[in-house]
């Protein structure tokens, strides 16, 4: 019996029809726009002339001056989106019939696909034990069968490998997104620390989305007695018995410890942050990265509403 890995065509070809489907009918239209920029940037203050939009009349403006004064806004140009992706050992793991890095490659070519329907490009960079390769952005389901094509090559490498750092991967980000744009780092973040820096430096130039990529089984061991434990990067090996229930606490406790000063370290990178657990439902996931890109835009509003505010005071002051 054949267990080679579905075809990028294939795996493009269920998402299409088992999830993407049910997306279009709960989105409602909220993805034509997942990868646009932040909206209008004020530009300037200026009398009112005949046929311009009375929509844009700032009245505070006009009640100060006794003239009537209208915005101009600079729009943003549309936001590409790019995928950085860890394709290290550990993301390798699995304890069921998922490993995290089938869900990363899911999760990765559902959004693209979302994204390249309406018009949008995305692009990709893929690290393994370093940069192996950056796919620029493109358009198009060709380009998401491209990316689960490259994807697919990583995955059929084996053996130990150094440890992950995922420096080199966000350094590479901060060099070649040169314009504003959406990046989702896909990552388990187990790496040799010092990683929390540059992705701070990326996150004040760009929207970033902190897609973390776990599996139950490294939060709770069950009583399965001895066990051999092998790490998946360099190759080591560990004997536990699991039937310890001191043991299991310990285990436990320590996952707690190790997701706390994660969420913390995102938080102060200033990084939104989802989770993405082996046999998630992708559908809903997208639906909370959605909820997430709002709330986001929720908060850009009202910071600009307060800027445009003390702009507008600040213009009539002089003006008068």
């Amino acid at each position: 019996m054949s267990t080679s890995r579905p075809t990028p065509e294939q795996v493009l070809r269920r998402l299409e029809w088992t999830v993407l489907r049910r997306l279009d009918g709960l989105l409602h239209g909220d993805y034509r726009s997942l990868a646009r920029g932040d909206g209008l940037e004020l530009a300037d203050l200026r009398e009112y002339q005949y046929a311009d939009d009375v929509r844009r009349i700032d009245w505070n403006v006009t009640a100060r001056l006794q003239v009537p004064h209208v915005r101009e806004y600079r729009e943003e140009r549309e936001l590409a989106a790019w995928f950085l992706l860890d394709l290290s050992g550990s993301v390798e793991f699995g304890s069921g019939e998922q490993s995290k890095l089938d869900l990363a490659a899911q999760f990765t070519a559902l959004v693209a696909r979302v994204l390249t329907r309406r018009g949008n490009r995305v692009g990709a960079i893929l690290y393994g034990a370093e940069v192996d390769a950056v796919l620029a952005p493109r358009g198009g389901r060709g380009q998401v069968l491209h990316l689960l094509s490259r994807i697919g090559r990583r995955a059929a490498r084996a053996g130990a490998q150094p440890l992950t750092d995922l420096r080199p991967l966000l350094a590479t980000a901060g060099q070649v997104l040169r314009r504003r744009a959406l990046a989702f780092v896909l990552s388990d973040f187990v790496s040799r620390p010092g990683w929390e820096q540059p992705l701070a430096r990326l996150a004040q130039r760009h929207e970033v989305l902190a897609v973390r990529l776990v599996d139950p089984l490294e939060r709770e061991l069950p009583d399965l007695g001895l066990l051999r434990l092998r790490d998946a990067e360099t190759g080591e090996q560990l004997e536990v018995d699991t039937g310890d229930p001191a043991f299991r606490r310990r285990f436990a406790a320590a996952a707690r410890a190790r997701d706390e000063a994660l969420q913390a370290a995102l938080a102060r990178a200033g990084v939104d942050a989802l989770e993405l657990a082996t046999g998630d439902d992708l559908a809903a996931t997208v639906l909370r990265f959605t909820e997430l890109r709002r709330r986001r835009a929720q908060r850009s509003g009202a910071v600009a509403a307060g800027q445009r505010s003390r702009f507008d005071g600040a213009t009539a002051e002089v003006r008068a």
